[in-house]
Order: C-alpha cells, then structure tokens, then sequence
C-alpha cells in the first residue's frame, strides 16, 4: 500500500467540478422535451412528497458533477440517491484529498492500481465501525466525511456485546467480532481518530448525511479499489450494503407517482430496481394495491432504438440486445423514457429546467 500523496490524479476538485449554474450543451429538441417532461414530473412528485430517486454510476462523480447533485438534494428536487462502490470511493477521495481518478493502464503496469493505503484503512474501517453501529454502506462513509472523525468503542465493550447479543442473531455480535478482530490486527486503539476532509464541501455524500437524504451505495465483491486492503472485511460490506438495499427498496415501495432517474449505471441500477419493486410491487399487491402510476427516465450514451411493448425480445445481433437493462424498466408499468446524452449535459439542463419550477 503507498500514500496517496503520492498518486497522480486526473481529475482535481477545485478545478474540474462543475458549478450548478453551468450552462449545458445544447441538446436536441426531442431530447429538451423529455427533460421538460422529467422536471414537470419530479415537481408535482415534490408537491406530493413522493420520491424522486436518482440511482447512478460512479463517471458522474468522477465527471464533477457533485457540486450539482448536493445543489439538487439541497433544493429538495432528490430525495434518495443511490451509486456502486467506486462512486462512494471517487466521491470520499474528492473530500479526503480534493483529487481522484488515477491512470489505471500506468500503475496496472505498476502493481499499483488501488493500492492506496487511506482509502483502503480509512473506508474498510468506517465501514466495520459503521456495521457495529448498525448504519449503511453509504452512511457510514458520509457520516465519516461530514464528522471528520471515527469513534473506536473500548474492546471491552466489543467483548460484551459479543457475549450479550450473540443470542440475538441480528449481526451486532458478529460485526463486533469483526471489529475487534481489526483492532487487534492493525493494534488500534479505542477512542476518537481525527480524519480531516478538508475539501467536503465536494462531497455528495457529506451533504447526504447532513440533510438526512438517503445516500445507498451497492457495490459487488472484487469490483473496488478498496478490496485490495489488507484491513478490507467482507462480513462488514455485507452488513452495511445490505442494509442499503433495504434502505433504496423502502423508497422503491413509495414510488406510486414518484420518479426513478438512472443515470449511466447499465448494471447496478436496473439490478437494484427490479428486486427492489418486485418486492415492493408484492407487498402492495398484498394489500390490494398496485404500484402503477411513476415515471423513469433512463440515461445513458447508447443509442436505443427498440420497442420492447412492441417489437418483443430483440434479436441477438440487434444493438438494443445490449440495452436489455431498459426492458426491466418498461415492464413495470408507469412512463417509460429512455435518452441517450452525456450526464453532464443531461443533469445541467435538468438543474436549469428545475430552476423554473422553484
């Protein structure tokens, strides 16, 4: 593991982000007129208080846009945000060190690719404090950015939880033991740790935390830097991302004239989706009700051209095989739109059409 002083970035904070008030590229009017649409559905799902979820990938952090999405959540226009793993590791970075996005083809060469020693102690060990304290994946690391801190309990209270809730079987016992383990391990002593964020103002999931906004992230095992840590414990990403889940399928269940934006995440957020309202959709079907009037906009660069409604399974050698991802979404009844833009251009003309509706 090397200092991440030492690691040249891509991508610098102070330089890169993009301010709210930035003008967008200009879009096509076909494209203009679904963000239109969108800002008018998001603004009668605040009137109503039905959620507005934004699930994305981590490129719209690495592509600056936090300063956008905290002016949005700031605003009140998002309700739930929900990104994978490298989004929570880019944006912690941007805090922590007000840069990110290393050259991965140069320190792949290197062996050194993710290997950076505080991203790797500081989120492993916020995420094992954040599982014993009983809070989510995104949670723990947006509490660890906004508090500046972490708090290690004595390791004779770690020992008396492991032997008073063991019976209980609701993860406390174990996620104690794991914590205990790492002190032990990495001779951590119980007490506060100072981790100075000197550039959260840039984090999204900082001012999450602050205006109790749900911030859930949903990462997989093998994809993230931070797993390369010797200090990583995958009972405690478990713990904390499962939880996130729950969190993200709690909103899902309330998106009866809410709205769900996907913003270039072709893998996580369709697969997050379609559990989580399938699970919702049952338990409103239990009580005689049905999830049925929302609206989704899903964005990403691909082209589409495919109707499912109409067409049925594309054909393997058809592009829009590769955008299966959108069928999840058009299946589940409600308005449907899918856009192909960059997600710079896409969040800044929505910012700007959502001023009109303040």
């Amino acid at each position: 593991m090397r200092p991440l002083e030492q690691r040249a970035n891509r991508v610098i904070a102070e330089r890169d982000f993009i301010a709210p008030d930035a003008q967008p590229c200009a879009l096509p009017a076909a494209d203009q007129a679904i963000i239109g649409e969108t800002a008018e559905c998001i603004s009668r799902a605040k009137r109503k208080k039905r959620p507005v979820i934004m699930a994305f990938g981590a490129h719209l952090i690495k592509n600056g846009m936090g300063s956008v999405l905290i002016d949005l959540i700031e605003k009140g226009w998002l309700t739930h945000l929900a990104t994978n793993g490298a989004g929570i590791i880019h944006d912690w970075e941007f805090a922590f060190l007000g840069a990110s996005s290393e050259h991965v083809q140069d320190n792949m060469a290197k062996g050194c690719f993710g290997h950076w020693e505080e991203t790797g102690f500081y989120l492993n060990l916020a995420l094992m404090v954040g599982a014993y304290e009983g809070l989510g994946y995104g949670e723990s690391i947006g509490a660890l950015i906004q508090n500046e801190k972490l708090v290690l309990p004595t390791t004779g209270s770690l020992r008396q939880t492991i032997i008073q809730d063991a019976a209980q079987n609701d993860g406390k016992a174990a996620a104690a033991a794991d914590l205990l383990a790492a002190m032990h391990q990495f001779k951590l002593k119980c007490g506060r740790i100072d981790i100075p964020h000197p550039y959260k103002r840039f984090s999204v999931q900082a001012a999450a935390h602050r205006l109790r906004v749900p911030f859930t992230a949903h990462p997989m095992f093998g994809h993230d830097v931070i797993y390369t840590h010797p200090i990583s414990c995958g009972a405690a990403i478990g713990r904390t991302a499962e939880r996130d889940f729950l969190s993200f399928a709690d909103s899902i269940s309330r998106l009866e004239d809410g709205v769900y934006l996907s913003v270039g995440s072709a893998v996580m957020s369709p697969m997050i989706f379609e559990k989580a309202f399938s699970m919702a959709q049952n338990l409103s079907l239990q009580k005689e009700n049905k999830i049925e009037r929302h609206y989704i906009l899903v964005v990403d660069l691909a082209k589409l051209n495919w109707n499912w409604s109409r067409q049925g399974e594309p054909p393997e050698n058809n592009p829009a095989y590769y955008l299966r991802f959108c069928k999840t979404f058009s299946r589940v009844g409600g308005t449907m739109r899918y856009l192909s833009a960059n997600n710079r251009d896409f969040l800044l003309a929505l910012a700007k059409e959502l001023k009109q509706h303040q």
